[in-house]
């Protein structure tokens, strides 16, 4: 038997995972937790042997919960589920060294297949984001420039974010032009906007 927890933040969708979950005779729901600050203890708790994990939720985001999955209990496989098919979405979750990456739109038994491959040790991708991830453009930033561009993106200003990194705010706002030109951005919404849409933030 497949043990699985269940994140998402989303109440009607979560019930519908478990729901189709729970008509698989190989796989049962040990767990369910709606923000991403519960994985951790749910997962030292019950011993899934897969965790799916939807990217947005509140409190800690999915991927850095992956990554913490990964770290703390290497023998819990991770499925990332999203809505959100960006390339650069997808070549975050493979750096938090998920184990798998389905979109939500996926067919119903696709979910539970790649529960199954997942749970014997095989990395499950969806194939066509796969193809897009490998066409497309590396982030041209570092990681210090999507720190300032995150932060920027939550409305703090260069002072608050030259505070908060430690930095001069002659620096951030380097680093502010810098990202603008390095994105052909048009300004600092215009990049947020390009970053957003490539999946670098």
């Amino acid at each position: 038997m497949i043990k699985v927890l269940i994140a998402e933040d989303m109440h009607m969708v979560r019930g519908a995972l478990v729901a189709l979950l729970k008509l698989e005779s190989d796989i049962e729901v040990v767990a369910e937790v709606s923000s991403g600050n519960e994985i951790m203890p749910a997962a030292r708790t019950h011993h899934p042997d897969v965790a799916v994990i939807d990217i947005d939720l509140p409190g800690k985001d999915g991927l850095t919960a992956a990554a913490e999955i990964h770290e703390q209990l290497p023998e819990v496989r991770t499925l990332i589920l999203t809505s959100l098919g960006r390339p650069g979405t997808l070549r975050r979750a493979m750096a938090a060294r998920v184990s798998g990456f389905l979109l939500k739109d996926a067919p119903a038994d696709k979910l539970a297949n790649a529960i199954r491959g997942v749970a014997v040790g095989r990395r499950v991708v969806d194939g066509d984001l796969a193809l897009a991830a490998w066409d497309s453009a590396e982030c041209p930033l570092t990681a210090r420039e999507i720190e300032v561009l995150r932060m920027a993106e939550e409305g703090a200003n260069a002072v608050e974010i030259a505070a908060f990194l430690y930095l001069s705010t002659g620096t951030v706002r380097n680093y502010l032009t810098t990202i603008v030109n390095k994105l052909n951005a048009r300004n600092r919404v215009d990049a947020i906007r390009i970053a957003k849409e490539a999946g670098w933030l």
